[in-house]
Protein backbone atom coordinates (compact mmCIF):
# COMPACT_ATOMS: atom_id res chain seq x y z
CA UNK A 1 0.00 0.00 0.00
CA UNK A 2 1.21 3.58 -0.99
CA UNK A 3 2.51 5.53 1.71
CA UNK A 4 -0.83 8.57 2.71
CA UNK A 5 0.09 12.45 2.44
CA UNK A 6 -3.25 13.40 4.58
CA UNK A 7 -3.99 16.68 4.01
CA UNK A 8 -7.76 16.19 5.28
CA UNK A 9 -7.22 17.14 8.75
CA UNK A 10 -10.34 20.00 8.77
CA UNK A 11 -12.44 16.58 8.32
CA UNK A 12 -10.61 14.17 11.11
CA UNK A 13 -7.44 13.81 12.34
CA UNK A 14 -5.53 10.66 12.62
CA UNK A 15 -5.59 9.81 17.17
CA UNK A 16 -2.30 11.09 18.63
CA UNK A 17 -0.76 7.89 19.87
CA UNK A 18 0.05 9.33 23.20
CA UNK A 19 -4.06 9.88 23.25
CA UNK A 20 -4.67 6.21 22.49
CA UNK A 21 -2.43 4.77 24.66
CA UNK A 22 -4.20 6.78 27.67
CA UNK A 23 -7.84 5.42 26.49
CA UNK A 24 -6.82 2.01 26.58
CA UNK A 25 -7.78 1.34 29.94
CA UNK A 26 -10.61 2.04 30.00
CA UNK A 27 -12.33 -0.63 27.46
CA UNK A 28 -10.69 -3.03 29.73
CA UNK A 29 -9.26 -2.74 33.27
CA UNK A 30 -11.28 0.20 34.21
CA UNK A 31 -14.99 -0.68 32.26
CA UNK A 32 -17.28 0.25 35.50
CA UNK A 33 -20.16 2.48 35.22
CA UNK A 34 -19.39 6.15 36.25
CA UNK A 35 -22.30 6.02 38.00
CA UNK A 36 -22.01 3.06 40.03
CA UNK A 37 -20.64 3.49 43.80
CA UNK A 38 -17.99 0.82 43.60
CA UNK A 39 -14.35 1.27 43.24
CA UNK A 40 -14.21 0.67 39.54
CA UNK A 41 -17.32 3.33 39.29
CA UNK A 42 -15.33 5.67 41.13
CA UNK A 43 -12.56 5.38 39.25
CA UNK A 44 -14.19 5.78 35.61
CA UNK A 45 -16.10 9.02 36.96
CA UNK A 46 -12.40 10.56 38.46
CA UNK A 47 -11.37 10.27 34.93
CA UNK A 48 -14.49 11.98 33.35
CA UNK A 49 -13.71 14.86 36.19
CA UNK A 50 -10.14 14.87 35.23
CA UNK A 51 -10.88 15.46 31.71
CA UNK A 52 -13.82 18.08 32.03
CA UNK A 53 -11.22 20.08 34.27
CA UNK A 54 -8.41 20.19 31.69
CA UNK A 55 -11.38 21.16 29.04
CA UNK A 56 -12.27 24.10 31.06
CA UNK A 57 -9.02 25.50 31.54
CA UNK A 58 -8.27 25.68 28.01
CA UNK A 59 -10.85 28.02 27.94
CA UNK A 60 -11.16 29.27 31.31
CA UNK A 61 -14.16 28.29 32.17
CA UNK A 62 -15.39 25.98 35.20
CA UNK A 63 -15.45 22.41 35.11
CA UNK A 64 -18.96 22.55 36.03
CA UNK A 65 -19.70 24.75 32.71
CA UNK A 66 -18.46 21.79 31.00
CA UNK A 67 -21.34 19.20 29.32
CA UNK A 68 -20.05 15.88 27.50
CA UNK A 69 -22.18 15.27 24.30
CA UNK A 70 -21.50 12.38 21.49
CA UNK A 71 -20.60 14.88 18.49
CA UNK A 72 -20.08 19.31 17.63
CA UNK A 73 -23.72 18.39 15.90
CA UNK A 74 -24.99 17.65 19.24
CA UNK A 75 -23.66 20.12 21.23
CA UNK A 76 -24.75 22.56 18.37
CA UNK A 77 -28.22 21.19 18.68
CA UNK A 78 -28.78 21.08 22.28
CA UNK A 79 -26.86 24.96 22.40
CA UNK A 80 -29.51 26.44 19.58
CA UNK A 81 -32.62 23.97 19.85
CA UNK A 82 -32.24 23.94 23.46
CA UNK A 83 -32.40 27.61 24.23
CA UNK A 84 -35.18 28.66 21.39
CA UNK A 85 -38.72 28.63 21.62
CA UNK A 86 -42.14 29.01 19.26
CA UNK A 87 -41.90 33.12 18.07
CA UNK A 88 -38.85 33.67 18.59
CA UNK A 89 -35.79 35.11 16.23
CA UNK A 90 -32.35 33.13 15.54
CA UNK A 91 -29.84 34.61 13.77
CA UNK A 92 -26.75 32.95 12.00
CA UNK A 93 -24.78 33.10 8.75
CA UNK A 94 -24.94 32.24 5.74
CA UNK A 95 -21.89 29.80 5.51
CA UNK A 96 -22.54 27.70 8.56
CA UNK A 97 -21.88 23.99 8.89
CA UNK A 98 -24.69 21.77 8.22
CA UNK A 99 -25.00 20.81 12.16
CA UNK A 100 -26.40 24.16 12.18
CA UNK A 101 -28.05 25.32 8.70
CA UNK A 102 -30.33 21.71 8.77
CA UNK A 103 -31.41 22.94 12.26
CA UNK A 104 -32.75 26.16 11.39
CA UNK A 105 -34.27 24.55 8.71
CA UNK A 106 -36.26 22.18 11.30
CA UNK A 107 -37.09 25.04 13.75
CA UNK A 108 -37.96 26.86 10.86
CA UNK A 109 -41.17 24.57 10.94
CA UNK A 110 -41.70 24.94 15.28
CA UNK A 111 -42.21 28.66 14.06
CA UNK A 112 -38.64 29.74 14.86
CA UNK A 113 -37.72 32.70 12.47
CA UNK A 114 -34.33 32.85 11.76
CA UNK A 115 -31.89 35.43 9.32
CA UNK A 116 -28.81 34.10 7.66
CA UNK A 117 -26.14 37.09 7.65
CA UNK A 118 -24.45 37.61 4.30
CA UNK A 119 -20.60 37.33 3.95
CA UNK A 120 -18.09 39.36 2.30
CA UNK A 121 -15.58 38.07 -0.02
CA UNK A 122 -13.38 37.04 2.62
CA UNK A 123 -16.67 35.49 4.57
CA UNK A 124 -16.76 37.69 7.37
CA UNK A 125 -20.38 38.93 8.33
CA UNK A 126 -21.01 43.01 8.76
CA UNK A 127 -21.01 44.19 12.15
CA UNK A 128 -23.89 46.48 11.35
CA UNK A 129 -25.88 44.09 9.42
CA UNK A 130 -25.56 42.10 12.97
CA UNK A 131 -26.91 45.05 15.00
CA UNK A 132 -29.78 45.84 12.84
CA UNK A 133 -31.42 42.43 12.28
CA UNK A 134 -31.30 41.65 16.97
CA UNK A 135 -34.76 42.40 17.24
CA UNK A 136 -36.98 42.08 20.18
CA UNK A 137 -38.12 38.57 20.13
CA UNK A 138 -34.35 37.55 18.93
CA UNK A 139 -33.15 34.43 21.64
CA UNK A 140 -29.51 33.59 19.94
CA UNK A 141 -26.53 34.44 17.75
CA UNK A 142 -25.17 31.19 16.24
CA UNK A 143 -21.91 31.91 14.50
CA UNK A 144 -19.01 29.77 13.70
CA UNK A 145 -15.35 30.84 14.92
CA UNK A 146 -13.46 30.22 12.29
CA UNK A 147 -14.84 28.53 8.75
CA UNK A 148 -13.73 24.93 8.19
CA UNK A 149 -13.93 25.50 4.24
CA UNK A 150 -12.51 28.63 3.61
CA UNK A 151 -10.53 29.42 6.64
CA UNK A 152 -12.25 32.74 7.84
CA UNK A 153 -11.61 33.84 11.36
CA UNK A 154 -15.30 36.02 12.37
CA UNK A 155 -14.41 39.22 14.84
CA UNK A 156 -15.70 37.54 17.67
CA UNK A 157 -14.43 40.02 20.46
CA UNK A 158 -16.93 42.44 18.53
CA UNK A 159 -19.80 40.01 18.35
CA UNK A 160 -19.63 38.96 21.65
CA UNK A 161 -19.92 42.82 22.64
CA UNK A 162 -23.11 43.29 20.34
CA UNK A 163 -24.49 40.45 21.93
CA UNK A 164 -23.87 41.68 25.12
CA UNK A 165 -25.49 44.92 25.22
CA UNK A 166 -28.58 43.68 23.01
CA UNK A 167 -29.21 40.79 26.12
CA UNK A 168 -29.21 38.25 23.31
CA UNK A 169 -27.09 34.46 24.06
CA UNK A 170 -24.33 34.31 22.01
CA UNK A 171 -23.42 30.72 20.81
CA UNK A 172 -20.49 29.63 18.61
CA UNK A 173 -19.32 26.32 16.94
CA UNK A 174 -15.36 26.08 17.81
CA UNK A 175 -15.21 22.89 16.02
CA UNK A 176 -12.56 24.01 13.83
CA UNK A 177 -10.81 26.72 15.85
CA UNK A 178 -10.49 25.09 19.31
CA UNK A 179 -7.00 25.15 20.71
CA UNK A 180 -5.48 26.85 17.24
CA UNK A 181 -7.29 30.13 18.51
CA UNK A 182 -7.18 31.85 21.90
CA UNK A 183 -10.44 31.74 23.28
CA UNK A 184 -11.28 32.59 26.82
CA UNK A 185 -14.31 33.07 28.16
CA UNK A 186 -13.87 35.58 30.65
CA UNK A 187 -11.95 37.88 28.52
CA UNK A 188 -15.01 37.60 25.67
CA UNK A 189 -18.08 36.84 27.17
CA UNK A 190 -19.90 33.64 24.83
CA UNK A 191 -22.73 31.88 26.44
CA UNK A 192 -22.12 28.49 24.37
CA UNK A 193 -19.34 27.11 22.89
CA UNK A 194 -18.64 23.69 20.76
CA UNK A 195 -15.70 21.86 21.31
CA UNK A 196 -14.67 18.55 19.46
CA UNK A 197 -12.24 16.22 20.02
CA UNK A 198 -11.49 14.25 16.82
CA UNK A 199 -10.47 18.06 15.29
CA UNK A 200 -7.31 17.85 17.67
CA UNK A 201 -6.25 14.35 17.86
CA UNK A 202 -8.65 12.85 19.84
CA UNK A 203 -11.07 10.50 18.98
CA UNK A 204 -14.63 10.38 17.43
CA UNK A 205 -17.60 10.44 18.88
CA UNK A 206 -17.28 12.39 21.91
CA UNK A 207 -17.44 16.51 22.01
CA UNK A 208 -18.86 19.15 24.62
CA UNK A 209 -20.43 22.14 25.21
CA UNK A 210 -20.02 25.07 27.09
CA UNK A 211 -22.48 26.41 28.70
CA UNK A 212 -22.08 29.55 30.94
CA UNK A 213 -23.23 29.26 34.37
CA UNK A 214 -26.50 30.34 35.22
CA UNK A 215 -28.16 29.66 31.40
CA UNK A 216 -31.09 27.29 31.55
CA UNK A 217 -31.36 24.55 28.07
CA UNK A 218 -34.21 22.20 27.69
CA UNK A 219 -32.26 18.70 27.22
CA UNK A 220 -32.63 16.79 24.24
CA UNK A 221 -33.31 13.79 25.00
CA UNK A 222 -34.56 12.23 28.37
CA UNK A 223 -33.11 9.45 31.02
CA UNK A 224 -31.08 8.96 33.80
CA UNK A 225 -29.95 12.38 33.95
CA UNK A 226 -26.51 12.59 33.58
CA UNK A 227 -24.07 15.76 33.03
CA UNK A 228 -26.15 18.32 34.88
CA UNK A 229 -29.43 16.24 33.39
CA UNK A 230 -28.98 17.79 29.93
CA UNK A 231 -27.56 14.80 28.20
CA UNK A 232 -28.91 11.40 29.98
CA UNK A 233 -27.07 8.14 28.87
CA UNK A 234 -24.32 6.71 30.33
CA UNK A 235 -20.86 8.68 29.85
CA UNK A 236 -18.47 7.56 26.89
CA UNK A 237 -15.44 6.97 29.45
CA UNK A 238 -12.76 6.03 27.19
CA UNK A 239 -13.73 9.06 24.49
CA UNK A 240 -14.26 11.48 27.18
CA UNK A 241 -10.32 10.40 29.42
CA UNK A 242 -9.09 11.20 25.22
CA UNK A 243 -10.96 14.40 24.64
CA UNK A 244 -8.95 15.63 27.89
CA UNK A 245 -5.59 13.50 27.05
CA UNK A 246 -5.49 15.34 23.01
CA UNK A 247 -6.22 18.71 24.70
CA UNK A 248 -2.95 18.52 26.79
CA UNK A 249 -0.89 17.13 24.06
CA UNK A 250 -1.49 19.87 21.39
CA UNK A 251 0.76 22.47 21.97
CA UNK A 252 1.51 26.10 20.77
CA UNK A 253 4.27 25.20 18.88
CA UNK A 254 2.52 22.25 17.05
CA UNK A 255 0.16 25.29 15.74
CA UNK A 256 2.79 27.20 14.61
CA UNK A 257 4.47 24.06 12.73
CA UNK A 258 1.16 24.04 10.70
CA UNK A 259 1.05 27.27 10.19
CA UNK A 260 4.38 27.73 8.86
CA UNK A 261 3.84 24.82 6.87
CA UNK A 262 0.65 26.00 5.20
CA UNK A 263 1.55 29.53 4.62
CA UNK A 264 4.53 27.72 2.63
CA UNK A 265 2.28 25.00 0.53
CA UNK A 266 0.01 28.17 0.16
CA UNK A 267 2.48 30.29 -1.29
CA UNK A 268 3.50 27.13 -3.74
CA UNK A 269 0.54 26.70 -5.07
CA UNK A 270 -0.46 29.70 -6.38
CA UNK A 271 2.46 29.47 -8.64
CA UNK A 272 0.52 27.25 -10.87
CA UNK A 273 -0.68 29.44 -13.77
CA UNK A 274 -4.33 30.61 -13.02
CA UNK A 275 -4.92 29.26 -9.56
CA UNK A 276 -6.60 31.64 -6.69
CA UNK A 277 -7.17 31.57 -3.33
CA UNK A 278 -10.80 31.39 -1.80
CA UNK A 279 -11.62 33.08 1.64
CA UNK A 280 -9.43 35.11 2.84
CA UNK A 281 -5.37 35.76 2.65
CA UNK A 282 -4.07 36.74 5.46
CA UNK A 283 -6.54 36.38 9.04
CA UNK A 284 -7.12 32.70 8.32
CA UNK A 285 -6.88 29.05 10.35
CA UNK A 286 -3.71 28.15 10.27
CA UNK A 287 -4.75 24.75 8.63
CA UNK A 288 -7.02 25.79 5.70
CA UNK A 289 -6.25 26.42 2.54
CA UNK A 290 -9.10 26.68 -0.26
CA UNK A 291 -7.76 27.03 -3.66
CA UNK A 292 -9.51 27.36 -7.57
CA UNK A 293 -7.98 25.29 -10.30
CA UNK A 294 -9.33 27.65 -13.09
CA UNK A 295 -11.19 25.17 -15.56
CA UNK A 296 -10.61 22.08 -14.08
CA UNK A 297 -13.32 20.14 -12.22
CA UNK A 298 -11.98 20.01 -8.53
CA UNK A 299 -13.65 16.03 -8.07
CA UNK A 300 -11.21 15.39 -11.00
CA UNK A 301 -8.03 16.50 -8.88
CA UNK A 302 -9.55 14.61 -5.67
CA UNK A 303 -9.71 11.60 -7.78
CA UNK A 304 -6.43 11.89 -9.06
CA UNK A 305 -4.45 13.16 -5.70
CA UNK A 306 -6.37 9.71 -4.64
CA UNK A 307 -4.35 7.54 -6.73
CA UNK A 308 -1.53 9.42 -5.26
CA UNK A 309 -2.11 8.49 -2.05
CA UNK A 310 -2.64 12.18 -0.97
CA UNK A 311 -6.03 12.64 0.74
CA UNK A 312 -7.96 15.86 0.16
CA UNK A 313 -12.05 17.47 -0.14
CA UNK A 314 -13.96 19.61 -2.06
CA UNK A 315 -15.43 20.88 1.33
CA UNK A 316 -16.51 19.94 4.52
CA UNK A 317 -17.35 16.18 5.24
CA UNK A 318 -20.71 16.35 5.07
CA UNK A 319 -20.71 17.73 1.53
CA UNK A 320 -18.03 15.29 0.15
CA UNK A 321 -20.68 12.97 -1.66
CA UNK A 322 -22.59 16.31 -3.11
CA UNK A 323 -22.06 17.45 -6.57
CA UNK A 324 -23.91 20.59 -6.14
CA UNK A 325 -21.81 23.78 -5.82
CA UNK A 326 -20.43 24.38 -2.41
CA UNK A 327 -22.80 27.14 -0.66
CA UNK A 328 -19.75 28.73 1.34
CA UNK A 329 -17.82 29.17 -1.95
CA UNK A 330 -21.30 30.72 -3.82
CA UNK A 331 -21.86 32.84 -0.20
CA UNK A 332 -19.01 34.62 -1.15
CA UNK A 333 -19.43 35.44 -4.24
CA UNK A 334 -17.84 32.80 -6.68
CA UNK A 335 -19.26 31.58 -9.74
CA UNK A 336 -20.70 27.85 -9.96
CA UNK A 337 -17.71 27.11 -12.39
CA UNK A 338 -15.01 28.67 -9.67
CA UNK A 339 -16.80 26.88 -6.94
CA UNK A 340 -16.43 23.88 -8.37
CA UNK A 341 -13.16 24.16 -9.74
CA UNK A 342 -12.16 24.07 -5.96
CA UNK A 343 -10.50 21.99 -3.38
CA UNK A 344 -9.50 22.42 0.53
CA UNK A 345 -6.43 21.12 2.10
CA UNK A 346 -6.30 21.03 5.56
CA UNK A 347 -2.74 20.56 7.15
CA UNK A 348 -2.06 18.47 11.13
CA UNK A 349 0.68 18.54 12.97
CA UNK A 350 1.98 14.99 11.62
CA UNK A 351 2.78 16.55 7.95
CA UNK A 352 5.99 17.33 7.04
CA UNK A 353 8.01 19.18 4.96
CA UNK A 354 8.94 16.65 2.30
CA UNK A 355 5.41 14.93 2.17
CA UNK A 356 4.31 19.00 1.28
CA UNK A 357 7.21 19.52 -1.16
CA UNK A 358 5.88 15.74 -2.96
CA UNK A 359 2.04 16.84 -2.79
CA UNK A 360 3.60 20.21 -4.75
CA UNK A 361 4.94 17.74 -7.40
CA UNK A 362 2.51 15.30 -7.87
CA UNK A 363 -0.26 18.68 -7.99
CA UNK A 364 1.60 20.32 -10.81
CA UNK A 365 1.28 17.04 -12.93
CA UNK A 366 -2.03 16.61 -12.63
CA UNK A 367 -3.29 20.30 -13.23
CA UNK A 368 -1.20 19.71 -16.24
CA UNK A 369 -2.95 16.52 -17.43
CA UNK A 370 -6.01 17.99 -16.35
CA UNK A 371 -5.37 21.32 -18.49
CA UNK A 372 -4.57 19.22 -21.02
CA UNK A 373 -8.10 17.79 -21.34
CA UNK A 374 -10.51 20.41 -20.40
CA UNK A 375 -12.49 21.35 -23.11
CA UNK A 376 -12.73 24.97 -21.11
CA UNK A 377 -8.72 25.29 -20.83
Amino acid sequence: MKKIIYLDNAASTTIDSGVLKKMLPYFKKFYGNPNSVHSLGRKSREAIEISRKIIAESINANPEEIIFVGSSTEANNLAIRGSAKRGQHIITSSIEHKAITNLCLELVKDRIEITYLPVNRAGIISLETLKKTIKKNTALVTLSHANGEIGTIQPIKQIAKICKAKKVLLHLDCSQSFLKLPLDVNKIKIDMITLSSHKIYGPKGIAALYIRKGIKLKPLMYGGGQEGGLRSGTENVSGIVGFGEAVKALKKEDVLKIKKLKDYFTKELLKIPNTSLNGPEKNRLCDNINISFKNIEGEAIIGYLDEYGICASTGSACNSTSLEPNKVLLSIGLSPQEANSSIRLSLGKFNTKNEIKKALKIFKKIVNRLRKISPFA
